[in-house]
């Protein structure tokens, strides 16, 4: 349901499950966890960490990732996941959360900003979604 927005993910065609196979084994309970989101006994979302580079010096860092079904966007569970996420990082080795966030994406960089994280950097106009140049937002914040 993110695809369409042009606001929160880079793919441009939905992803089918085969396609995303990959991505989902580079999780582990250990070390960079995947979780779903459930609101009313609903799938609605799912959160994770993954590596935020994949040579060994940046194992104290990961990126985080939370994406909501729109129906449940704007109900605070976004800021309830980050909380939760940010709380649990250190048991995973996690010493600095960085979100990538597309830099039209006021609402997500608010909610991170909200949360204690800060602008680390941008890439400027380094995505193309629907003929449009759109610049990235790095967020960060050290848990130690």
């Amino acid at each position: 349901s993110t695809i369409p927005s042009r606001l929160v993910t880079a793919d441009l065609n939905f992803v089918t499950v085969e396609e995303r196979t990959s991505w989902f084994y580079k999780h582990s309970a250990d070390k960079r966890p995947l979780w779903i989101v459930e609101a009313d006994e609903k799938l609605v979302g799912w959160a994770g960490l993954q590596n935020f580079h994949e040579r060994a010096a940046y194992d104290i860092t990961a990126e985080i990732s939370i994406y909501l079904d729109e129906s449940t966007r704007g109900k605070g569970y976004g800021r309830l996941i980050l909380q939760e996420i940010v709380r649990r990082a250190p048991i995973y080795g996690v010493e600095k959360l960085v979100g990538l966030i597309f830099s039209h994406n006021i609402p997500s960089i608010n909610l991170f900003k909200s949360e204690g994280f800060s602008e680390w950097g941008s890439f400027p106009e380094v995505a193309k979604l629907d003929g449009v140049l759109r610049s990235l937002t790095i967020v960060g914040k050290s848990l130690i």
